[in-house]
């Protein structure tokens, strides 16, 4: 019994090392959201402002300001929708080379 225990631990851990996943994220109707990894985090963020991938600096604020008054919470929008503009528009500001 011990043989198979450490058998299955050896296997989890040979999966997370070749996959970078854990055997149990790969079946189950759950998401993990912190397990995205960054190019996703980066692709919902630009999905989120409507920016292209190689948006610049100016571009970025320019359509985030342009969603900010359309969500709002004073023309109709709520304030979480707000939040996740703010973080997708830092996240992208911060992925940018430095000037």
């Amino acid at each position: 019994m011990s043989k198979l225990v450490w058998l299955l631990v050896v296997a989890a851990l040979g999966c997370k090392l070749v996959t970078g996943r854990w055997p149990w994220q790969f079946v189950g109707p759950w998401q993990f959201p912190r397990s995205l990894s960054q190019s996703e985090t980066e692709r919902r963020a630009r999905a989120l402002l409507g920016v292209a991938r190689l948006a610049s600096r100016a571009e970025i604020i320019e359509t985030h300001r342009r969603l900010i008054t359309q969500i709002h919470p004073d023309r109709g929008g709520t304030a979480e929708l707000v939040h996740e503009a703010n973080a997708a528009r830092d996240l992208l500001l911060a992925r940018l080379p430095a000037i």
